[in-house]
């Protein structure tokens, strides 16, 4: 069931008039889960009883790690000091052991999807045999979001927060379809507190709601997918491309990356708000970022918050020294670069941008320490300066990710400079596929930037916000757009790989 279908719209409204029909917190939360049910269903049927188990081991997992036996069979005013903190520190080591099983078990599950089949062609060299499928399986969708949440609720618990006893609640927070699939990343305590103080949105949360359905479905179905198709035209024919097509495809799959992504959070969040819930946001106008460090403070923040607080922090942050810092930020980006695959081209992915951030924060001790240099990156040339080397960085970065195989990536950067595209590829991709020219192309794209430097000067800057009711005109709209200008059979969504 995808999200930019009259077949979604139909679904969506169908349990919204269900859901808010009914008096009860309890039935209200069945129909979610019911309708996230059937919407998973609709994608990969013989997954869902794997996703029902490990929700119901973690819910039970949870509520082992903050089960409280220190008072049983013993009365606390009678025992000693000592054998006391003997209690306590047997039942600590106790819940850590779970912990520590929980996590084991969401992660190699994890990566038995991610790394088996890899690992398993380069065992048995599958790749040489043309049409074996022998070791050809599909991951669950969003299981990567699925497992990161489920290890999120688990080291919350051990740290404190209260584990739930209502595998209702617990269910419907891990199954809900509308972030089930690619998040973002929620916490429990968070939205569970939500389900509470549920009221039926007034007219300022509809509009909202309805107007960030449409612009997502705006980014997606005009915007990132017609990129896309540019893109693949490009990166699929490596052989024949010029260095000019080579940079627009790079700056268009950067693009096509964001929007793709982020059309689908608006598309999430929206259909959320409808149901009184709030999800939160992923993406801060990323590519206006003047660091590596703010970019990944606005890019997929969900995971960046993650990342921080389940890994950065626990490895010692930057508690430890300068080196030790820069080490950490490494680590934790050269392990988000294969939790996002298994090829090589993740990894080094990974590696360039924890390299980076690494030297962003040697750069930026060193302007704490020299005046001049603090003032240069202050004044506007250095932001400027800032800027373009962050997105440079940020972008290049981006054919490792898109293209994995390293030979691939590496052809990609040697023809960045000095090569011209053949004829054949001329007009093949820019007159018979796209009917357009790379220059039409290149300003299509500059005006796409000009467009997000406005909306974020509005908003970051001028602190505008449409009010509803141009939202609600603006809404219908975009979906007739969508309807006449989206490509036929649309892109699949990119991070569902992942």
């Amino acid at each position: 069931m995808k999200f930019i279908s009259i077949f979604y719209g139909l679904f969506l409204l169908s349990i919204l008039g269900i859901y808010w029909t009914l008096a009860t917190q309890k039935l209200k939360l069945w129909v979610i889960l019911i309708a996230s049910l059937i919407f998973y269903t609709s994608w990969q049927i013989q997954y869902l009883p794997l996703l029902l188990a490990l929700t119901f081991i973690n819910f039970r997992f949870g509520l082992e790690i903050s089960k409280n036996t220190s008072g049983e069979n013993v009365e606390n005013s009678k025992i000693p000091n000592e054998e006391w903190r003997i209690y306590q520190s047997d039942w600590n080591l106790y819940r850590l052991k779970i912990l520590g099983i929980g996590i084991i078990l969401n992660i190699s599950l994890l990566l038995i999807f991610k790394y088996l089949p890899s690992i398993l062609r380069w065992a048995f060299n599958i790749s040489t045999v043309p049409g074996n499928s022998s070791f050809q399986f599909i991951a669950p969708l969003g299981i990567s979001f699925f497992t990161f949440e489920c290890i999120a609720y688990l080291i919350d618990v051990y740290r404190g927060a209260p584990a739930t006893n209502q595998f209702l609640k617990f269910a419907t927070y891990k199954l809900f379809f509308v972030k089930l699939i690619s998040g973002p990343i929620t916490r429990y305590h968070n939205f569970a507190l939500q389900f509470n103080y549920l009221q039926f949105p007034n007219v300022n949360r509809i509009s909202e709601a309805v107007w960030l359905i449409a612009r997502g479905a705006v980014k997606k179905g005009i915007l990132a997918d017609n990129l896309g198709i540019f893109v693949d035209l490009c990166f699929g024919n490596l052989q024949r491309a010029g260095s000019t097509d080579l940079w627009l495809a790079t700056i268009a799959y950067g693009l096509q990356l964001y929007l793709d992504f982020n059309g689908y959070v608006d598309i999430a969040r929206g259909s959320a708000l409808l149901f009184g819930l709030v999800l939160p946001e992923n993406f801060d106008f990323p590519y206006f970022s003047t660091s590596i460090a703010d970019f990944w403070r606005r890019w997929h923040i969900t995971l960046g918050d993650w990342l921080r607080n389940y890994l950065y922090f626990p490895l010692g942050g930057s508690r430890r020294g300068l080196m030790r810092t820069c080490l950490n930020l490494f680590l934790v980006m050269l392990i988000a670069g294969i939790w996002h695959g298994s090829a090589w081209g993740f990894i080094i992915w990974g590696a360039l941008h924890g390299i980076a951030l690494a030297v962003h924060r040697l750069t930026d001790t060193l302007g704490d320490r020299f005046y001049l240099l603090n003032v240069f990156w202050r004044n506007p040339i250095g932001i400027v300066l800032a800027w373009f080397l962050t997105q440079l960085m940020v972008f290049t970065s981006w054919i490792w990710f898109r293209l994995p195989n390293i030979q691939d990536s590496v052809l990609v950067i040697q023809n960045f400079w000095g090569r011209n595209a053949d004829t054949q590829f001329f007009e093949k991709v820019y007159v018979e596929a796209l009917n357009s020219t790379p220059h039409q192309i290149s300003w299509f794209i500059f005006l796409l930037f000009l467009v997000m430097l406005i909306s974020y000067s509005l908003k970051r800057g001028m602190k505008l916000e449409l009010s509803w009711p141009i939202k609600l005109i603006f809404a219908p709209m975009c979906f007739y757009a969508v309807w006449l200008l989206a490509p036929e059979g649309s892109l699949p969504y990119i991070y569902f790989d992942f």
